[in-house]
């Protein structure tokens, strides 16, 4: 069952409405530093959901296929897709669930757990919410360490930590 209030001007208010991710308006990324001299590894997830709700217990949830990942090439795509990363075939999914969320004005500051590859790690998420008439604007930003998450391959010292998570887009009211 969805929640959705407006107010007076028949806006959704953000606190009492359930939101989606508009996959179509939207888009879940990375970008990780490489040695001095190489170009920075840009990756982009094509399928994926999420979910957010702070209406009683703060619920911001992002589901993503690690099999859409795409940077570009090929070859480093299959790479990332594979053991020495994500493990696509035996793990699917990379999952974000909040643990708490708190709005201030249009900023939200939301705690929780990445999982990936069958382990998990904390996360904190800096979000950005902008009201567009009845959708909401998102960007949010935060750094990971994929080490934590069994991603430890890294030949000749490569890839530097963090790696800079970043979703943008747009969040429309859940009337399902």
């Amino acid at each position: 069952m969805s929640t959705h209030a407006t107010d007076q001007a028949g806006t959704p208010n953000i606190e009492t409405t359930r939101w989606r991710i508009d996959p179509a308006r939207s888009s879940v990324e990375f970008r990780t530093r490489m040695l001095l001299g190489w170009p920075v590894a840009t990756g982009r997830f094509s399928r994926y959901q999420g979910t957010l709700d702070l209406t009683e217990r703060p619920a911001i949830e992002l589901t993503i296929e690690t099999a859409s990942l795409d940077t570009g090439n090929e070859k480093r795509d299959e790479h990332l897709r594979g053991a020495d990363f994500f493990g696509a075939e035996a793990h699917p999914y990379v999952r974000f669930v909040s643990d708490s969320a708190t709005l201030d004005g249009e900023r939200l500051k939301v705690r929780g757990r990445l999982y990936a590859r069958g382990s998990s790690m904390p996360l904190e998420l800096d979000v950005t919410l902008r009201r567009d008439g009845d959708e909401l604007e998102i960007e949010a930003v935060t750094d990971a360490d994929h080490r934590q998450l069994g991603m430890t391959w890294n030949k000749l010292g490569t890839l530097r930590t963090p790696s800079r998570l970043r979703i943008q887009g747009r969040l429309v009211p859940d009337l399902d």
